[in-house]
């Protein structure tokens, strides 16, 4: 609706159908028209319009180049806003007359531009901008998470910056006045909302940063001051300052996806760093380019339009690639990458212009051979950089193959799309299909062009379970051979081999923690009934009854082959309960979570365990009042949030015995992080966060 309607405003706009070129010393010379009228003074110079208050304003080059947005100096800025503004309020009157060289004027009608007056580059970017707009919906909408929201306001800001870039590419002597003054302001502040974004959404995902929230507030209170300031009449250095904070964000985005990356590895902030050192480094050529801009010849500086419309085309390409990272999209990385290299051959180009002084044709030709040939050239290393080396290693097989056989055994019900992702790994093909068929050996149909691999019945059997049908291997570089096939049997006889150790392994550990469990009960357990019958004071004996107690928790935990989080949370309420009543402690407990996943014994021993040490240490060392547990569980990501108002200070100095060194342990066994802090006035808080609990 909003394209329409935009195009509909637009093609009802007033509209002499002539087109204009660009002469050497920066005037308008008439280069073609469909009035007759205009035929005499074809390749003649236009020298003025004559204004509704007969006033002769004489507009130059600027009039019909671009957005002022990319134009770095105030008074050529100003200057090429008023020669639009006067161009087009003389189209309003509805009657222009065009005064040209030697005198000779000419009273035209306007006429509406009409449909096809908008030009092909008007509904080219329109269309880039609906489907970045839809994108940006579909996003939040399937999965709605606070970054995701992040995304769409970037996605949406962007589509926005691509519909001016839209309307500002229609041809004429002038486009409305409205959009003559709104446009540049607008354009940069959609450019800082969507750094500002890009930052915020860097600081949650793919893990919540320390201190990222004081980061994000800082840079959206930086993006409404320039708001505030630099949009207000007469401002000066309002390009500078809002390239500077641009350049600023981009900086900072690269840096916290390094730290992410470095506190907890992930591939998404590893791809994201190296689309920001691309993105960040064509923002600075580009930077470069255009304060360079007043040093070019005054006929080729129109042409120094076309760099930031690519480079608009290619931001919004990397933000509309952004959820199709993980799944490595061909065709949209391919697109990001050329226009990425256009974005650098306009720049370069610009540079020559400037720094040596070739002429237009030479220079543009000189950076096209030079960005296209250092593209051929590094391409394959610039893919390995931003999407990871395709070559399936040895190594990385095995690692992949084991990685799909510890999730077959925690999610057997996905045991077919799990085999399916590993043979997609291997052999990349284009298509996977799930078919039927009982073949016990994988065989190659089609002249090569498919591979059908028997799925084995992971869970219950030997027996296959279907087939899967790859169709050309390498992305469709090549057919399928018979070492292809036999590659498939082998991979699979490894996952079996590698399921059948690890049952085994299972169920040698499930046996000796159950021997453990009934000798403990056995043994231990009637030793402390004795005890507790025997106690000579009421204390000791709910001390031994309590102890008791704990000890039938830990059987019957080594005891149980899987454990519901949901259980295990009561049983930790209930245990921790007790402990804090006897030392007159107030509990305050609180557990959410989306699912009611089964936890493995090891980790629910290892929660177990952290969750007493945090108890006893509030207890023994805090000599806290009132305690505060919060468990929660958010698309499989699991956090302890323990707070007391006990007399611990300076976590940071405190000594990492076994106590601590234990809850850090274990913590890092199940790949998250523990973090202690003061409170004020008094007391410490303890965030347990662990990325993946599955």
């Amino acid at each position: 609706m909003a394209v329409f309607l935009l195009a509909r405003w637009l093609a009802n706009q007033p509209h002499i159908p002539a087109e204009w070129r660009h002469g050497a010393r920066g005037q308008l010379e008439l280069a073609s028209s469909s009035l007759p009228q205009l035929a005499p003074f074809l390749g003649a110079e236009l020298k003025g319009i004559k204004m509704p208050n007969g006033q002769l304003s004489a507009p130059t080059s600027l009039a019909t180049s671009e957005s002022a947005r990319w134009i770095a100096d105030d008074h050529r800025r100003n200057a090429q806003l008023e020669a639009r503004l006067q161009a087009a309020y003389a189209l309003e009157a509805g009657q222009v007359t065009l005064v040209f060289s030697e005198g000779r004027e000419i009273t035209l009608k306007t006429h509406a531009r009409g449909y096809l007056g908008l030009g092909a580059m008007f509904w080219l970017l329109s269309a880039f901008a609906t489907i970045l707009y839809l994108v940006g919906w579909i996003v939040p909408l399937v999965q709605p998470q606070f970054r995701n929201a992040l995304y769409g306001l970037m996605a949406h800001a962007q589509a926005a910056q691509l519909l001016l870039a839209a309307m500002g590419s229609v041809q004429g002597l002038a486009l409305p006045p409205s959009l003559t003054l709104a446009d540049p302001i607008i354009r940069i502040l959609l450019d800082l909302i969507t750094g500002a974004a890009v930052v915020h959404a860097i600081t949650i995902h793919p893990r919540r940063l320390p201190g990222g929230g004081f980061m994000a507030v800082a840079v959206w209170l930086l993006v409404v001051a320039y708001a505030l300031v630099f949009t207000q009449p007469g401002a000066q250095g309002s390009w500078w300052v809002a390239q500077g904070i641009l350049l600023c964000e981009g900086a900072l985005t690269i840096g916290l996806l390094h730290w992410s990356y470095k506190i907890s590895p992930h591939p998404f902030a590893l791809v994201m760093r190296r689309f920001g050192d691309v993105t960040l480094i064509t923002l600075t050529l580009l930077t470069l380019a255009v304060a360079m801009l007043p040093m070019l010849p005054q006929e080729v500086q129109p042409a120094a339009a076309a760099g930031p419309v690519i480079w608009g085309v290619f931001f919004a390409s990397i933000v509309l690639l952004i959820p199709f990272i993980a799944r490595s999209q061909n065709v949209m990385r391919e697109f990001a990458m050329l226009a990425g290299v256009s974005t650098v051959a306009t720049s370069v180009d610009l540079l020559f212009v400037a720094a040596f002084s070739f002429s237009q044709f030479a220079s543009l030709t000189l950076s096209l051979f030079l960005a296209l040939g250092a593209y051929a050239a590094i391409r394959h290393w610039i893919v390995q950089q931003m999407m990871g080396a395709r070559t399936l290693t040895t190594e990385r097989m095995f690692e992949h193959l084991y990685r799909i056989a510890r999730e077959v055994e925690a999610r057997p019900e996905r045991a077919g799309d799990r085999m399916a992702e590993l043979l997609r790994h291997v052999f990349e093909p284009l298509e996977t299909v799930f078919t039927h068929g009982t073949d016990r050996h994988s065989r190659i149909s089609g002249n090569g062009a498919v591979l059908l691999v028997p799925m084995p019945n992971l869970v219950q059997g030997p027996d296959t379970d279907g087939m899967v049908a790859l169709r050309f291997a390498e992305r469709g570089k090549r057919l399928f051979t018979p070492e292809d096939a036999r590659l498939a049997d082998r991979i699979l006889e490894q996952l079996m081999r590698a399921l059948a150790h690890d049952r085994a392994v299972e169920r040698g550990r499930s046996e000796e923690r159950t021997r453990i469990a009934q000798d403990l009960h056995d043994d231990i357990g009637a030793r402390l009934l004795t005890l507790m019958y025997k106690s000579p004071s009421k204390e000791m004996e709910d001390y031994v009854r309590h102890t008791l107690q704990d000890l039938k928790t830990l059987t019957r935990g080594l005891a149980a082959q899987s454990h519901p989080l949901s259980h295990a949370a009561a049983e930790w309420k209930s245990d921790i309960t007790q402990r804090l009543a006897a030392v007159k402690c107030e509990l305050e407990w609180s557990a959410s979570y989306d699912q009611d996943l089964t936890l493995s014994v090891v980790q629910w021993s290892a929660l177990t365990r952290i969750l007493r040490e945090l108890v006893s240490n509030a207890i023994a060392h805090s000599k806290a009042q009132h305690v505060s547990i919060e468990c929660t569980l958010e698309q499989g990501h699991f956090s302890i949030v323990m707070i007391d108002d006990g007399v611990g200070r300076e976590p940071k100095r405190w000594s990492h015995g076994l106590g601590l060194g234990g809850i850090r342990k274990r913590v890092k066994m199940l790949g998250g992080s523990v973090h202690w802090q003061e409170r004020e006035p008094r007391g410490v808080r303890c965030e347990v966060l662990i990325d993946s609990l599955r």
